[in-house]
């Protein structure tokens, strides 16, 4: 395929144009329509993994930021100071990000702080912690309907590996804590079939956006990365790379005094 072709085929995924498919074909009909049970709103974790409480979103005290002045101030960083996250900011960031508002059982559906089409939100976060209060280094997925970290791993990527699976981006060596953002594809695909996945696409920005302006509340900073070895990464935190893939990163560290 030319790179003309290429760039067709990306701006064509951009378009509403599959959506007057999806209506009209029988045979793009969604899972839904022919009464398949939905997906689980959350990865299970395993009875061999480890949980971990996090801090009750009433119980998080963090200082109040006026809205205007945390997107005036939202910024890229790529320059952390070695200090670490306490966990009740990692709490604090993970509710913003994934936080739940309301579950139905029934339907299999939830409503979090960040909008997904059809409520299906088919992200899960995993945390690459190297520096986070209360916790050992290891990398966890947040299991957002109970508010509680589960171990996938206590053993931690190299930080050459990471930087050389993003192709030279070394704010990932100093980060606190790494936010890895994967898409179980077929939660959204269950209700919307062959539209899901630009859905899926526009839901990772929802989130991360939530991330930058919630670390301007605790005097962190983040980047966001879409340049990465897929593969790589998808290794890292354990995914098999079709059912579930990594789609964004976000390194988060304590911004450093000038």
């Amino acid at each position: 395929m030319s790179k003309e072709q290429k760039i067709q085929q990306g701006r064509k995924f951009l378009r509403a144009d599959s959506r007057k498919e999806f209506r009209t074909k029988e045979n793009y009909k969604p899972d839904e329509k022919q009464n398949i049970p939905a997906p689980p709103m959350e990865k299970p974790c395993l009875e061999s993994q480890e949980k971990f409480e996090l801090v009750p979103l009433e119980d998080i005290k963090i200082k109040s930021v006026l809205l205007t002045k945390a997107i005036k101030n939202r910024s890229t960083h790529r320059k952390y100071s070695d200090a670490a996250l306490t966990l009740q900011e990692l709490s604090f960031l993970l509710w913003s990000t994934q936080g739940v508002k309301e579950v139905q059982d029934r339907g299999g559906w939830s409503k979090r702080v960040v909008p997904s089409g059809g409520a299906r939100h088919p992200f899960e976060t995993y945390l690459i912690v190297d520096r986070v209060e209360g916790l050992d280094k290891g990398i966890y997925r947040y299991l957002p309907l109970q508010h509680r970290l589960c171990r996938v791993t206590q053993r931690l990527p190299e930080s050459d590996r990471l930087i050389e699976a993003t192709n030279g981006q070394r704010q990932l060596s100093r980060a606190a804590v790494t936010f890895v953002w994967a898409a179980i594809p077929y939660r959204t695909e269950w209700r919307y079939s062959i539209v899901a996945h630009k859905d899926i696409a526009l839901e990772a920005g929802h989130i991360c956006q939530n991330l930058y302006l919630s670390c301007e509340a605790i005097d962190a900073g983040t980047c966001a990365i879409a340049n990465y070895n897929q593969e790589v990464i998808d290794s890292i935190i354990g995914v098999d790379g079709e059912k579930e893939f990594t789609v964004y990163l976000a390194p988060v560290g304590k911004i450093p005094s000038e």
